[in-house]
C-alpha cells in the first residue's frame, strides 16, 4: 500500500519591519508584505518632546526592541521607516511636525546605526499611499489618485498611473493665507475647538482646492482622523470619488514595510 503523500511545506510569507514616525506617536509592526497584514502587535510609544533626532531614535529603538524581544522582528528582516518630512537620498529636508534639528539629518544612516540594520527611509504619507495603492482603497486604480493623511499635520501622496510622485507636501499649500495644516489637520481642529460640521466645511474647501490643481479620479482620506470618518465623511462633497483608507492609521507601517521589502527607489 502506498504511503500517503505529505503536504508540501508552505512557503513562509515574506516579512518586513515597518516603522511610522509621527508628530504624536512612533509606531512599528512586522508586516506580511504579500498580503499587507500585520503579523505582530502594533507597538506604539509617544513621540518625545522635543522630538530631536537623538530622542526620536531612542524611541524607535525602544519600539523595535519590543518586537525583537517578542520574536517578531529578526536581524535579517528588511526595515522601512516613514518620517513626516521630505526625504532626498535618505536625508531629511523638512521638518514640519518634528524638531527642526532633523533638517539636513542623514536619517537613513542614523537609523541604520541606531538599529543595527539597513533602513529604507521615505516620507510618511508616501508610505501610507503605497499601502493603499497595493492593498487598500487605491488597489487597481490607474488614474490620478491623491491620498490625504489627516493627523498632527496634513500629509499627501500622489499617484499617476500607479506610480508615486514623491514628497508632495500639500499640507503646506497656502489656504486662507496660512499653511493648510494649521486649519484642517486633526490637531488644528482640537486646538481651534472646531466642531465636526464646521471643520468638514473647511476640509471641503481644502479638498476643492486640491481638485482644481490635480483633477484626481480618487481621493483617499487616511491618517489618525480616518478612524473618525463617520463623523465627517457624509459631509464631504468632491467631484471625484472619495474613500477612507482601508488601513486607517496603520497604512504608514504597512507601506514602509512594503517599500523596504521591494527596495523602492528613493528620489
Amino acid at each position: 500500500m502506498n504511503e500517503p503523500l505529505e503536504l508540501a511545506t508552505a512557503i513562509p510569507p515574506r516579512l518586513a519591519l515597518g516603522i511610522d514616525v509621527g508628530g504624536t506617536g512612533v509606531k512599528a509592526a512586522v508586516v506580511d508584505v504579500a498580503t499587507g497584514a500585520l503579523i505582530s502587535d502594533r507597538v506604539r510609544e509617544k513621540t518625545p518632546q522635543p522630538s530631536t533626532p537623538e530622542a526620536v531614535l531612542g524611541t524607535v529603538r525602544a519600539v523595535v526592541a519590543r518586537l525583537e524581544a517578542a520574536g517578531h522582528a529578526t536581524a535579517d528582516m528588511p526595515a522601512g521607516a516613514g518620517l513626516p518630512s521630505v526625504i532626498k537620498a535618505g536625508r531629511v529636508m523638512t521638518a514640519a511636525n518634528i524638531d527642526q534639528a532633523w533638517v539636513g539629518a542623514p536619517a537613513r544612516e542614523l537609523l541604520k546605526r541606531s538599529l543595527g540594520r539597513p533602513v529604507l527611509v521615505l516620507n510618511d504619507a508616501d508610505a501610507a499611499g503605497l499601502a493603499e495603492m497595493r492593498f487598500g482603497a487605491g488597489a487597481g486604480e490607474q488614474g490620478i489618485v491623491l491620498m490625504v493623511t489627516i493627523g498632527t499635520g496634513i500629509g499627501s501622496a500622489l499617484f499617476v498611473g500607479g506610480r508615486l510622485v514623491p514628497n508632495l507636501e500639500l499640507g503646506h499649500l497656502q489656504f486662507r493665507n496660512r499653511d493648510a495644516e494649521t486649519i484642517v489637520s486633526a490637531a488644528a481642529r482640537v486646538r481651534r475647538r472646531t466642531g465636526w460640521k464646521r471643520w468638514a466645511r473647511d476640509l471641503n474647501s481644502y479638498l476643492a482646492m486640491l481638485e482644481r490643481y490635480f483633477w484626481p479620479d480618487l481621493i483617499i482620506i487616511g491618517g489618525g482622523l480616518s478612524k473618525d470618518s463617520g463623523r465627517y465623511l457624509p459631509l464631504l462633497r468632491t467631484r471625484c470619488r472619495l474613500s477612507v483608507a482601508r488601513y486607517l492609521n496603520t497604512a504608514g507601517i504597512v507601506g514602509a514595510a512594503l517599500a523596504a521589502a521591494e527596495g523602492v527607489a528613493q528620489p
